[in-house]
């Protein structure tokens, strides 16, 4: 029904940037939220960034990304962004795009993507 598919993944030095994108197709009549997760090795999948558009497109971060990562929406595309600046060691992972929409057929659902790895070395 409805389908997340991630893409801007990859291996970046300490420092460097990378931009995440999440296109969202299939049978939407409406996204209320937004956001990237991702899961280390060994450790449980934490939220990164979302946009809840129900609340006028207010946005959330975890701590560890404040000030280093952005997420943004393309409302017209379905489409969210995720900007990643000043990458660590620690921000190596696989990230999931995940949305909470309202189908076509008036069911609503959480849908993720299937994920991207990020790895972040020197």
């Amino acid at each position: 029904q409805v389908q997340l598919v991630e893409s801007g993944g990859g291996l970046v030095q300490p420092g460097g940037s990378l931009r995440l994108s999440c296109a969202a197709s299939g049978s939407i009549s409406n996204i209320y939220s937004t956001g990237w997760y991702r899961q280390a090795p060994g450790k449980q999948r934490e939220l990164v960034a979302d946009i809840r558009l129900e609340l006028g497109g207010s946005t959330n971060y975890a701590d560890s990304v404040k000030g280093r990562f952005t997420i943004s929406r393309d409302n017209a595309k379905n489409t969210v962004f995720l900007q990643m600046n000043s990458l660590k060691p620690e921000d190596t992972a696989v990230y999931y795009c995940n949305a909470y929409v309202r189908t076509s057929y008036g069911s609503t659902l959480s849908a993720w993507g299937q994920g991207t790895q990020v790895t972040v070395s020197a």
